[in-house]
């Protein structure tokens, strides 16, 4: 301690010499002090340092000042409260001084300190108070406009110190507020625009009163309309409001947006931006209050986007041939330059009205349709705009409506829609002629900007439109040409060419570029030889798709590429070869030569061996193993059987040894590579290749990574299949492996597919040893033995699944082993598990094979349905049902005629639905599910006579019966298109108005098939939802009448019967997001949220859910609503548990309080999010609680590192 006040002592001294390096480096040393954070100073040294930095901000020499401002910061944070509030009120006071030197320094100073303070957010005490020394004598300053700078200097650090410390001034925003709104009216123009700046941060802060009085004065002042330029500023101030404020000004917008439309006619230029960026801050700001208005302000930005009174565009000018018009655009250039942009400012009115256009299209994907109609056509007659600025919005314009028309949406793409004609897509394909005739010119200008932006436009256009350019390639490839052989052309200019014409190349037929082949190679390849490599590496991608278009192996074709191979193959392999290049380069030049040999090895004639050893080369290098795998298969896969032999004996081992690396994508690739290479040359692989691959696969067959696991049992099929003989060795340590996964609980799916083809053949492969009884010893074993019965229920089937492929790939087996079974099943000897075991192989087998041959089946396995144990009863109904599968007219009847003789036992087509209705009315629900999922699937089967009558049962009087009908129509939803899909499109609204039934049960199960079909189809209710939406909504509300007390004991207990519709109704509103957010109102939907908010645990989790995806979804309707959603947020995670409660309670309230929040950190990433009051009020007080602060940041740090492992994956 001693020795750093005398360090600090002594570096005081040296800043009092008249030698200006001394006080430079003595200030300099006491910067890094500062810095340190060990650093502790008492209250002598701290008044010493404080005063000399204030002396030293008054230097005669303007370094030592510029470092003694620099040494603010930091002191501020080292030196007490009262040492802070001494520099800010000097600083102050010189700010008013006469000198502007010291004027401008203190005003310096001072954004530091306001910098250095810490944000209103962490409720500190320090920052508050200096703020409010400083705002009493900033606002003085500013009244006082004796001294234009002083005032400017005084805006620039109040707007500054509102944006970071607003919501702690809230006493002084009145005052702040009267002092401003004087400036407005500045005769300087720097004036105004400072204070529109100062009061766009105090919007973002201030309270309702402060608002409405600053909202009130400018709309009084715009009434007036005294002179244009203070209209001008009103205009400005507005719009900077809204941008900074739109969830608040919403409500003012039907007074605002009248007035500015007057405005609009008024002839001024400058007015008219004004007026036109305002539109533009509404729509994005206020999409819900603005939407009434959106079609005026379409209208006039249409009417400004062709505004040029100085300018004649000629008409026959488009139509001459490009060359002339090159030369035109020359002789132009004289009389343009005449009245260029210092008369006329029209640029600025066309650049405005392109924007707004911008921001209507970007947010109101429902209008689409219209947009295609008016918007469309008028963006492209100004791709031809004379002023580059001008253009590229109008480009940026049109991109947009383009990302909007993308069919990422379900609906965009359903079969149904796209008959209608008018879609977005059809209206778009119908445009296309007209866009590409106004690029075509385009890509020949000089500019830059403009030839990229007509790059970044077609890559949308294909991207949208696979195909769509088929008729047009002729007339776009010379434009595309022009900008990779001009010389002129910057780097981004051909990375964008490139990069586009790989685009086009993927997404249409090869027959299209076969006339332009000749004209497209050379400077393809000659880009590859670029030496800036990003180009190089664009150019190996269209090359790679290159050699695919002039070669399709996947059609027959009569073109002829022999002139183009060694272009193509020669400017691949000196990429290929190099070894001190870029690592992207490296990988693509591997897979683009993996392509050229895939493709075209059979004209390499002598090149190919010694390409395949580099490839040898690039397995063995660890950076480009990956890439030289996924090559190999390639090439391996080929039909052109490339001879890949001599390479054969390399690189196996080395593949071989991959699969014991960590990598996944490594492990994965490399089977899928052994697997090509065993199918296409199982004749030239040698024993010991195959041993040193098999020795590797036991560790990978395992229920940690059941895709790896499936990838390798996929490999050892098409080993058994092309190299039969090499199965001996895999009895040893592979099928113990693979019969430990048959009994995993997770085999399922694909993995479990690939199990069952790889035993099939494995016991076709007929291995000594490994026959079928041998296998079939293996899988049952245990079960048998009594010793170990399998742990889990899954397993059972598993094995059943098994033993029915071993079976079914040798049938002369099969009566045998049923026989068997049948046995296991009758004796009074077997353990349950063995029962199990054997009804359900027996169903397997039969569920393939007619087993009507066994006469005793029958009985056997209906005895099976009066087993004490539940898990043999389901099995035995499982087993009765894949029979009759295998033999329906043997089966059928018996089963049908059996429960009408047994009610109890409840396992064509008329008797069946006739038996069902039967018990749709049960008591018991677990029967009703089943005969509703019977009674769907059954419908599926004729949906044209079966869905009438389902829909007749709606009529039923017994509350069970609609609520088994309307859940079977659940049962026959499905993500893929069906038969039944016109007709459910046509009467499920008839099935949805049991949302209006009067029985509780049947509005929920209704909503649970409305919650399927907007998850599964959302085309089936996308119509249907202005008249299911409110019924939806209405089910989410709390009703008091179901809420019933039940006494336990000596106990109370309150039972809500309505928790579960509310849930259901929840749910329904989730999936919504999904799948129709368009056609939602999004700020009715908020209002339910908002409620859901305080509702039950469950529903508190859901909306929690909502929140965060609505705050990626629709971010600006959030933001309005922020102050109401954030409460409820609050309130959850400040909920005390009783402190008798049990541990349950602890553990509900923590997740609750976890997923807040989640949600919690979901708003603010909203832009703007935390400068609203209650929103900063929420995170200082999760920052002063140790508790809540540890939640947040292990959230915080979860969503970063879940953002960086998605990124990873895309």
């Amino acid at each position: 301690m001693a020795s750093a006040s005398y360090h600090i002592s002594n570096l005081l001294e040296k800043m009092t010499s008249s030698d200006k390096d001394f006080r430079f480096m003595a200030t300099n040393d006491l910067m890094s002090e500062l810095q340190k954070d060990s650093i502790k100073l008492d209250d002598d040294s701290e008044r010493k340092v404080v005063k000399m930095i204030l002396k030293l901000l008054e230097d005669k020499n303007g370094e030592v000042q510029n470092l003694a401002v620099k040494c603010l910061g930091p002191l501020v944070s080292k030196v007490k409260e009262y040492q802070v509030e001494t520099i800010v009120d000097t600083l102050c006071t010189n700010m008013l001084s006469e000198k502007e030197q010291l004027r401008d320094i203190s005003s310096i100073g001072l954004k530091t300190v306001i910098g250095e303070l810490p944000p209103a957010s962490s409720g500190s005490v320090l920052a508050a108070s200096v703020c409010r020394k400083i705002t009493g004598r900033l606002t003085s300053a500013i009244a006082k406009q004796e001294d234009v700078s002083v005032q400017l200097e005084a805006l620039d650090i109040m707007a500054d110190m509102l944006c970071r410390q607003g919501s702690s001034l809230l006493n002084f925003h009145p005052s702040i507020l009267s002092c401003l709104l004087p400036q407005l009216m500045s005769p300087r123009l720097a004036v105004r625009k400072r204070t529109i700046i100062a009061l766009g941060h105090l919007v973002m802060s201030c309270g309702s009163l402060v608002f409405v009085d600053l909202m009130d004065h400018l709309l009084s002042e715009l009434s007036r309309n005294d002179s244009m330029s203070t209209t001008r500023t009103y205009i400005q101030c507005i719009a900077a409001i809204s941008r900074q404020a739109g969830h608040r000004i919403g409500e003012y917008l039907e007074k605002v947006i009248p007035l500015v439309v007057k405005f609009c006619s008024i002839d001024d230029d400058e007015l008219r931006e004004y007026c036109l960026q305002a539109f533009e801050s509404f729509v994005r700001r206020c999409p819900k209050e603005v939407y009434p208005h959106v079609p005026t302000i379409v209208s006039i930005c249409l009417k400004y986007l062709i505004y040029d009174p100085n300018y004649n565009y000629d008409d026959e000018d488009e139509e001459e041939n490009s060359m002339d018009a090159d030369g035109t655009d020359e002789d132009y250039q004289g009389s343009e330059d005449e009245y260029s942009d210092d008369d006329d400012m029209s640029w600025k009115v066309r650049r405005a009205a392109a924007k707004c256009l911008d921001a209507v299209v970007s947010t109101r994907h429902e209008m689409l349709p219209e947009f295609y109609r008016t918007v469309s056509p008028a963006l492209i007659g100004r791709f031809k705009e004379r002023e580059e600025n001008v253009k590229a919005d109008v480009f940026h314009a049109y991109l947009s409506l383009l990302k909007q028309t993308r069919p990422s949406q379900s609906w965009l793409c359903d079969s149904d829609t796209v008959k209608q004609g008018d879609t977005p897509l059809s209206m778009l394909q119908s445009q296309v002629p007209m866009i590409v005739k106004a690029l075509h010119r385009q890509l020949k200008e000089k500019s830059v900007k403009t030839r990229q932006c007509c790059f970044n436009m077609l890559t949308e256009l294909v991207n949208v439109l696979p195909g769509a350019l088929t008729q047009h390639i002729p007339s776009l490839v010379p434009g595309i040409i022009f900008s990779l052989n001009d010389k002129s052309s910057s780097s981004n200019l051909k990375i964008d060419a490139l990069s586009c014409l790989h685009v086009i190349l993927c997404a249409h037929q090869p027959q299209v570029f076969h006339p332009h082949v000749h004209v497209l190679v050379p400077p393809v390849v000659a880009c590859v030889g670029d030496p800036f490599y990003k180009i190089t590496s664009e150019a190996l991608l269209v090359t790679q798709q290159l050699v695919k278009v002039i070669r399709p192996l996947d059609q027959a074709d009569s073109f002829d590429a022999s002139p183009y191979v060694h272009d193509l193959f020669a400017c691949t392999l000196r990429r290929l070869k190099a070894a001190d290049i870029d690592q992207e380069v490296k990988e693509r030049a591997i897979t683009c030569m993996g392509q050229v040999i895939c493709n075209l090895g059979d004209r390499l004639g002598p090149d190919l061996q010694p390409t395949l050893q580099i490839f040898l080369e690039r397995l063995r290098n660890e950076i480009t193993r990956l890439t030289a795998v996924k090559a190999l298969t390639l090439v391996a896969g080929s039909p052109l059987r490339v001879d890949l032999r001599p390479v054969l004996g390399d690189a196996v081992p080395i593949l071989a040894s991959f699969l014991r690396k960590n990598q996944r994508a490594l492990k994965l690739g490399t089977l899928a590579a052994l697997e090509v290479l065993v199918r296409s040359y199982g004749d030239a692989a040698t024993p010991a290749m195959i041993d040193a691959v098999l020795a590797e696969l036991p560790p990978l067959l395992s229920e940690s990574d059941m895709h790896v696991s499936q990838t390798a049992v996929g490999f050892l099929t098409t080993l058994a299949t092309a190299h039969p003989d090499s199965l001996a060795k895999i009895g040893g340590a592979i099928l113990p492996e693979l019969i430990a996964l048959v009994r995993s609980p997770l085999l399922q799916g694909g993995a479990l597919c690939a199990v069952l083809e790889f035993f099939q053949a494995l016991v076709s492969a007929g291995t000594p040893g490994l026959g079928y009884l041998d296998l079939l010893r293996m899988l049952t074993g245990p079960v048998y033995a009594q010793s170990a019965a399998l742990a889990h229920k899954q397993s059972y089937y598993s094995v059943a699944k098994c033993v029915a492929a071993l079976t079914r790939a040798c049938p002369e087996e099969g009566p045998a082993v049923v026989g068997q079974f049948i046995r296991d099943v009758k004796s009074p000897n077997s353990s349950d598990p063995v029962r199990l075991l054997a009804l359900l192989s027996l169903g397997e087998v039969g569920h393939h094979a007619d087993l009507s041959g066994q006469p005793e089946l029958k009985a056997v396995v209906l005895d099976a349905f009066s087993s004490a144990s539940e898990e043999v009863k389901s099995a035995a109904s499982y087993a009765l049902g894949s029979i009759s599968v295998g033999n329906l007219p043997e089966y059928l009847p018996f089963v049908l005629q059996e429960i009408l003789a047994q009610p109890k036992r409840q396992p064509y087509v008329e008797s069946v639905w006739a038996l069902l209705l039967k018990h749709c009315e049960c008591t018991e629900e677990g029967t009703r599910n089943v005969v509703a999922e019977c009674l769907g699937k059954l419908t599926l089967i004729d949906p044209a006579m079966l869905l009438p009558r389902l829909k007749g049962y709606l009529l039923s009087g017994s509350s069970y019966a609609r609520s088994s009908v309307v859940t079977a129509v659940k049962f026959t939803i499905s993500d893929q298109p069906q038969a039944i899909d016109p007709l459910l499109k046509n009467c499920i609204g008839d099935f949805l108005k049991t949302l209006e039934d009067p029985d509780l049960n049947v509005r929920r199960v209704a909503l649970v098939t409305f919650n399927s079909a907007a998850h599964n189809k959302p085309s089936l209710i996308r119509e249907l939802l202005d008249t299911v939406l409110p019924h939806l909504y209405n089910e989410t509300k709390v009703r008091k009448e179901l809420i019933r007390e039940v006494e336990m004991g000596p106990f109370k207990h309150t039972v809500d019967d309505g928790l579960d519709i509310r849930k259901a109704a929840f749910e329904c509103m989730y999936t919504l997001l999904d799948s129709c957010l368009d056609r939602l109102d999004i700020f009715e939907f908020l209002n339910h949220v908002e409620e859901g908010l305080k509702d039950h645990y469950d529903i508190k989790m859901l909306t929690f859910l909502m929140l965060a995806r609505l705050s990626a979804l629709c971010p600006s309707a959030v933001l309005q609503r922020l102050d109401r959603l954030v409460e409820p947020l609050r309130a959850t995670c400040t909920t005390k548990v009783k402190a008798n409660s049990v541990k349950q309670e602890f553990e509900k309230q923590d997740e609750l309080k976890r997923s807040a929040m989640r949600a919690m950190a979901a708003l603010l990433t909203i832009p703007e999010a935390e400068k609203s009051p209650l929103m900063s009020e929420f995170q200082s007080q999760i920052s002063s609680n140790p508790e809540l602060a540890a939640i947040f940041d292990s959230i915080q740090k979860d969503s970063s590192s879940t953002n960086m492992e998605s990124m990873d994956i895309s």
